[in-house]
C-alpha cells in the first residue's frame, strides 16, 4: 500500500521572510494603490451609486432604480447626437492625427539641414493652451472677417462657414487638432530614429524601394508606438471637451461672462460631445444621476474600444503564431 508524504510546514524564519517580502512589495505598490483607489476606484463606485439615485447636489440622494438609465438611453434627445459626434471625432481625428504625425516625423527625420528649426516649428503649436489655440483658430476661420476665407475668396475658391456650419464644424475641430500635432511628431521621430540602420541597408541591397523599406522595415519596428498613439488618442478624444465648447460659443457670438449659462453644441448640436453633455446635466441642470449614467456609458465604450485595440489580432500588432 502506497504511502503519501506531506511537505513539512515552513519554518518560522521562512514565514517571516516571506511576510517581509510581501510588505516590501506592498510598500512599493502603495503609491499606485492609493492613487488608483482615490482617483479611480472610489469615483467609479460613486458614479455607479449615483446613477441609480435622484440627486440634485442639495437634497439627500433618493433611490430611483433604473429610471436614470431609461431616461438617458431612451428619452434624452441629445444623447444620440452627442454620442455620434464623439465617435465621429474618435474615428476621424485619431486616424488623421496618427497619419499626419507619422508623416511629419518621417519628413523631419529625412531632412539633412534645418532639422532643429522644423522640429521646433512643428512642436510649438502643441504648447499653446487649448483655449488660446481655439480662440485663434476661430478668428482665422471666421467666415466674415477671417484671413483664411479672404485668401480663399481671392483665389476664387468657395469659402465655407467653418465653425458656423454644421457640416464643417467637426472638420474644423479636426484641423485644429492637426495644427497641434507636435506631440505625436516627437514620439514618432524617436521611434523612427531607433530603427536599426543595418536593416535599411539590408533591404536596399535586396532591391527594396522606399515603399518596401517602409513596409518591411519601418512599419514592423514602430507598430507598438503606433498602437500606443492610437490607444491614448482614443482615450483623450473620448474626453474631448474644451476645444469644442470654446469654438462653439465663440462662433455663436454669445458673450461668456460671470453667471452666464453656456449651452454647448453650436451650430445645431454639431459640436456637442458626451463630456459636454455630462457637464451640462451635472453642473448646470443639477441632474447628477443622468450625468453619472452618461459617464458610465462613456467609460464602457472607451474600455471596449481600448480592449479591442489592445488585442493583437484586432489591433495593429501582428498576431503571434
Amino acid at each position: 500500500m502506497a504511502t503519501t508524504t506531506t511537505a513539512p510546514a515552513p519554518a518560522p524564519a521562512l514565514r517571516r521572510k516571506r511576510a517581509r517580502e510581501r510588505l516590501r512589495v506592498l510598500g512599493f505598490l502603495s503609491p499606485w494603490l492609493v492613487g488608483f483607489s482615490v482617483f479611480f476606484g472610489y469615483p467609479l463606485l460613486a458614479t455607479g451609486y449615483f446613477s441609480v439615485m435622484h440627486y440634485n447636489q442639495i437634497e439627500p440622494p433618493e433611490f430611483v432604480g433604473l429610471r436614470n438609465w431609461k431616461y438617458v438611453l431612451t428619452q434624452m434627445p441629445l444623447f444620440g447626437p452627442a454620442l455620434w459626434n464623439t465617435l465621429w471625432l474618435v474615428v476621424v481625428m485619431v486616424a488623421l492625427r496618427v497619419v499626419f504625425g507619422l508623416g511629419i516625423g518621417l519628413l523631419v527625420t529625412k531632412l539633412k539641414t534645418g532639422v532643429g528649426f522644423f522640429r521646433t516649428a512643428f512642436y510649438l503649436p502643441y504648447l499653446a493652451p487649448p483655449v488660446a489655440a481655439t480662440v485663434a483658430f476661430v478668428f482665422l476661420l471666421n467666415p466674415g472677417t477671417g484671413p483664411v476665407n479672404e485668401i480663399l475668396g481671392t483665389l476664387g475658391i468657395p469659402a465655407p462657414s467653418w465653425f458656423n456650419d454644421p457640416t464643417w464644424a467637426k472638420p474644423s475641430l479636426v484641423m485644429l487638432s492637426l495644427w497641434g500635432i507636435g506631440d505625436l511628431m516627437v514620439i514618432f521621430m524617436a521611434a523612427l530614429l531607433d530603427v536599426p540602420k543595418e536593416q535599411y541597408e539590408a533591404a536596399e541591397l535586396d532591391g527594396a524601394g522606399a515603399w518596401g523599406r517602409f513596409r518591411y522595415v519601418t512599419w514592423p519596428s514602430i507598430t507598438p508606438i503606433v498602437l500606443f498613439a492610437v490607444v491614448t488618442g482614443v482615450v483623450q478624444t473620448m474626453q474631448y471637451y474644451t476645444q469644442a465648447l470654446v469654438a462653439g460659443k465663440l462662433a455663436s457670438g454669445v458673450s461668456i461672462g460671470p453667471g452666464s449659462v453656456i449651452q454647448p453644441g453650436y451650430p445645431d448640436h454639431s459640436t456637442l460631445t458626451v463630456p459636454q453633455l455630462v457637464y451640462s446635466l451635472g453642473f448646470q441642470n443639477f441632474n447628477t444621476g443622468a450625468a453619472c449614467v452618461l459617464s458610465l456609458v462613456l467609460f464602457v465604450i472607451a474600455m471596449a474600444v481600448t480592449t479591442l485595440l489592445m488585442r493583437k489580432r484586432a489591433g495593429l500588432l501582428p498576431a503571434e503564431d
